[in-house]
């Protein structure tokens, strides 16, 4: 005889629920507030910049001065130039070389004027990784040198303008403005860079002058072609397509593209920059 034995189950064990909870999204104050080393950081440090920036009283003279030298040049060439026939659309960009050497001297200014009175170092320590101190002075840079650039060409246009010359043509334009501003724009920044490196205002802007209107002078007068388009404000300023009466016939059968000569530019502004920025980190605070 088989007994089968039926166990009954009176409880029923139900399986444990588990539920997932999802934080509500995060709003932008509060991703600002939990990455400081980020966006925090370098809202902070811009604001104070512009704050600086637009209450320095040299930053407004050379405003001034840009505008002066545009409209001065500009019209000074188009008035007294009458063995060739010049246009608007030719002589406005004249004034760009002159707007970039500001341009340089307001980036050098950037960093140089805060070592000279002493608020470099309160900056660093409220920033100690120190990259947020170099992005926001590089913005402000990047903005004068667009800014300067703007307003020398308009200013350069009212000039010649006044001088009596027709407008031309204006086909290419916007092509010679974007370069202008690419030129004052680094120019800005190698000015920036090299104050980095000096740290000490008169010797950086003595230096970059010297450089530019004397050195770079002589040497486009005695080197060779093949020398003369490594300078790097010569490069810069053969973007714009400008033709110089002291150019040799090797230097004009030798010109390179825009193109090139803005990356033999640019090649000077990014290792300033770069130099700038190690130097920086590595040095200390004061």
């Amino acid at each position: 005889m088989t007994t089968a034995t039926t166990t009954a189950t009176t409880e029923h064990e139900e399986p444990a629920m588990t539920t997932t909870e999802f934080p509500p999204p995060l709003t932008a104050e509060a991703l600002t507030a939990a990455a400081p080393g980020l966006a925090g950081q370098l809202a902070a440090v811009l604001r104070s910049e512009r704050i600086k920036a637009t209450t320095v009283r040299t930053n407004k003279v050379l405003l001034a001065v840009s505008a002066i030298i545009g409209l001065l040049t500009s019209w000074a060439t188009a008035a007294f130039v009458t063995d060739e026939v010049l246009t608007i659309t030719n002589v406005f960009i004249f004034p760009t070389l002159l707007t970039a050497v500001l341009a340089a001297i307001a980036g050098v200014l950037l960093f140089t004027s805060e070592v000279q009175h002493g608020t470099l170092a309160d900056s660093l320590t409220a920033h100690p990784s120190r990259w947020p101190v170099v992005a926001a002075k590089t913005v402000l840079a990047t903005g004068f040198g667009l800014v300067l650039g703007a307003v020398g060409m308009i200013t350069g246009f009212l000039g010649a303008l006044a001088g009596g010359i027709e407008v031309g043509s204006t086909s290419g334009l916007l092509t010679t403005v974007l370069w202008a501003l690419l030129y004052t724009w680094g120019s800005a920044l190698l000015g920036l860079g090299v104050g980095m490196v000096v740290r000490h205002s008169a010797g950086a802007v003595s230096g970059v002058l010297v450089w530019w209107l004397v050195v770079e002078g002589l040497v486009v007068q005695f080197a060779p072609a093949e020398v003369v388009r490594f300078l790097p404000f010569d490069a810069g300023f053969r973007t714009l397509g400008v033709e110089s009466d002291f150019d040799s016939p090797e230097i004009v059968a030798s010109a390179l593209s825009n193109p090139l000569y803005a990356s033999i530019f640019w090649g000077y502004v990014i290792a300033a920059l770069v130099l700038g920025t190690a130097l920086l980190v590595r040095r200390a605070a004061d």
